[in-house]
């Protein structure tokens, strides 16, 4: 039965005494006060109140997203390093209230000199994203109209549709504002001119910050002007272009056509539209057989370059790509591309191509890189739901660990990882900008998986979660629902490396293969929208028929730890009593595992324990013997006379431990 789950009310619990220093000798508090709800912030109750989200976890009756569309013409002139663009955006309003304004994401104005940054440094300053014409809805806009007085908007004379520049701290996102607003189920056209130069140079530092190396190879990303998300919870995304963080955009259709010069090689988002336009006849028939196996198939090789040769003749080219269904576009043109081609399998699905297009001297980077994500696309489509978009490009270039719809800017060494990103936020619309965890965090999670099948090995996710108790504590940590824009130096951690912690212990409670299915059945329920992470809690908690607030609380909303340990032991005839300490503020269940002396009376297996092996046995408690309170269990084994010689607590290692020597009996 599934167990479903009303809206919480906000409940405040005793504030528990603070906890001590480390190193300081005065003990925790005998009692503790455990928070057993989720905290519903006001955003998610409105959701939950307007029916567009459903405390199951599944989307509302009344859900609703933007859908954005693009027809985009961009010519690149590596002369200049820079692209010349000129797009037609369709905005359909979806939502039931009237838009006012339209956000645009202008990222590479992250280049500019004078806007904040994270932990990211460009290649080199250069002028940004230049708008240099703005059309909504057939009406041009004066771009250098100044702002009415009376505060952005305009509270004194007549509203008038503009571009506000004003904040120049947030010139990566900025908002048009509207004289007329969108009305809900209707459309508006944006068409915007704009240009901007390529980021270049030995100085840059975290991804997307080089796009181009010298003026031979560009890969340009974050490159357009785009409308930002706009949701039920906060309306327009309005958090700025920082570096690190990265994806929260509506799905649309992109029809893009990319002008460069001929022998140039281009890929990307997309199904080429124009093969006989701009590929040779040699390299159409080599890609009419890459479907046929799993080999490798040089479709345009080392010593094929320049027009007439790496492509059809022609001093111009113009590349036409069109994407259904997706929520960005990303691509990459060289000079000297090879190109080589393999297919994956999908499950229901059949084979799709899988392009690998990287310069003649990196090709040991490339060496196995297309079995790398072969591998990946079948074993992801296995365990979370098939691969949904045509093919999958692995584009060569600085930045070797990125992400994109059907594209991954990787070679070998990060194909696994930035494959795994197609299902998140590629098919499932993360917000990574706020909650990078759940994109990063489950990718990691999933890479510990895929690694393991590939070298035909078991999973390993025992002693992951214990491992947290080592940084649980860290004044520098922030807790996982903090906006990861903010993160700053333990970003990584927080939106990475955290997650597959925090699963190994959820596996620790519920079993590995459950949390699997149930992020199987995550993933179909939420494809192509914009999960929050109390819809993913919930979803979750109710796969697993089971009350799992107290554990998404102290994983995601503290940076808490359990701090297990055993007490005492003592004998009483043929039982055994285990006091168990818990000192700091998550909770657990309490795990056991026990070993027996060789020889002795049959072992009389108890009703909550599992026999392991012939000689010892795991024996769990549920987690709620910490409900009223207590820091100490007694734990009562009775398997008949069988002498006991070793207890160990938390035998698999799955809940946070800061020091795991107190956890073994006999010491």
């Amino acid at each position: 039965m599934r167990q479903s789950f009303r809206l919480p009310l906000i409940v405040i619990a005793a504030l528990p005494s603070l906890a001590f220093a480390q190193g300081a000798s005065k003990p925790q508090p005998a009692e503790r006060a455990i928070r057993r709800d989720i905290p519903i912030t006001n955003a998610i109750a409105r959701a939950y109140q307007s029916g567009t989200r459903d405390s199951t976890g599944k989307p509302g009756r009344n859900y609703w997203q933007l859908r954005t569309d693009y027809t985009i013409q961009a010519r690149l002139d590596p002369a200049t390093q820079t692209i010349t663009g000129s797009e037609t955006i369709t905005v359909n309003n979806e939502s039931p209230e009237p838009l006012t304004e339209i956000r645009l994401r202008l990222d590479h104005n992250m280049y500019l000199p004078t806007v904040p940054r994270g932990l990211s440094t460009p290649a080199e300053t250069t002028e940004g994203m230049v708008i240099t014409k703005l059309v909504v809805n057939g009406q041009p806009v004066d771009l250098l109209a100044p702002a009415p007085a009376g505060g952005r908007g305009g509270s004194s004379g007549p509203r008038m549709t503009r571009l506000d520049l004003s904040n120049t701290r947030s010139l990566t996102n900025v908002p048009i504002v509207l004289e007329s607003p969108i009305a809900p189920h209707t459309s508006a056209t944006l068409v915007i001119d704009w240009r901007t130069k390529l980021p270049g140079g030995p100085n840059g530092s975290g991804h997307r910050m080089t796009q181009r190396w010298a003026d031979t190879l560009f890969q340009p990303t974050q490159w357009y002007p785009r409308v930002a998300k706009y949701d039920d919870l906060r309306g327009w995304d309005t958090n700025i272009y920082l570096g690190p963080s990265e994806f929260y955009n509506n799905f649309g259709r992109f029809d893009v056509r990319i002008t460069v010069p001929g022998g140039w090689i281009v890929s990307g988002t997309g199904v080429l539209q124009n093969p006989n336009e701009v590929l040779t006849a040699t390299a159409r028939e080599r890609l009419s057989r890459v479907l046929g196996s799993d080999s490798i198939t040089t479709i345009v090789g080392p010593d094929e370059v320049g027009p007439g040769v790496a492509t059809v003749a022609g001093d111009w080219l113009t590349w036409h790509l069109v994407a259904e269904q997706v929520n960005d576009f990303a691509w990459a043109t060289a000079k000297k591309f090879v190109w080589q081609a393999t297919r994956a399998t999908i499950p229901t699905k059949g084979p799709v191509p899988v392009h690998l297009l990287y310069l003649p001297e990196r090709a040991n980077l490339f060496r196995d890189a297309g079995q790398i994500a072969r591998h990946a696309l079948e074993f992801y489509s296995k365990l979370w739901a098939p691969y949904a978009f045509p093919q999958l490009t692995l584009q060569d270039g600085p930045s070797a660990g990125m992400e994109y719809p059907m594209v991954i800017n990787s070679n070998r060494g990060a194909a696994d990882h930035e494959t795994g990103h197609q299902w998140w936020p590629m098919m499932v619309g993360n917000n990574e900008t706020w909650y990078g965890w759940m994109d990063e965090g489950f990718n990691q999670y999933m890479n510990i998986l895929s690694d393991a099948d590939y070298a035909k090995q078991p999973a390993v996710l025992d002693n992951r979660g214990q491992s947290y108790g080592r940084t649980s504590g860290d004044e520098w940590e922030p807790p996982m629902m903090w906006n990861a824009n903010w993160a700053g130096t333990v970003y990584g951690f927080q939106t990475y490396s955290k997650t597959p912690l925090m699963l190994s212990m959820l596996g620790g409670i519920v079993g590995d293969s459950a949390v699997q299915r149930a992020h199987s059945a995550y993933t179909k329920a939420w494809a192509f929208k914009h999960p929050s992470p109390w819809d993913y809690m919930f979803f979750m908690s109710n796969q697993f028929q089971q009350e799992l607030g107290w554990f998404w609380y102290y994983w995601l909303f503290t940076t808490e730890r359990v701090d297990g340990s055993i007490q005492t032991v003592t004998k009483t005839g043929n039982r055994t009593n285990v006091t168990v300490r818990q000192d700091r503020h998550m909770p657990s269940p309490v795990v056991l595992r026990v070993e027996f002396e060789p020889t002795g009376a049959a072992i009389r297996m108890m009703p909550n324990a599992k026999a392991e092996g012939t000689n010892a046995a795991i024996v769990t408690w549920p987690v709620n013997v910490w409900f009223g309170g207590s820091r100490t269990f007694l734990a009562t084994l009775d398997f008949g006379g069988r002498a006991i010689r070793k207890i160990t607590l938390d035998p698999f290692g799955r809940f946070p431990d800061k020091d795991t020597a107190d956890n073994v009996w006999p010491r």
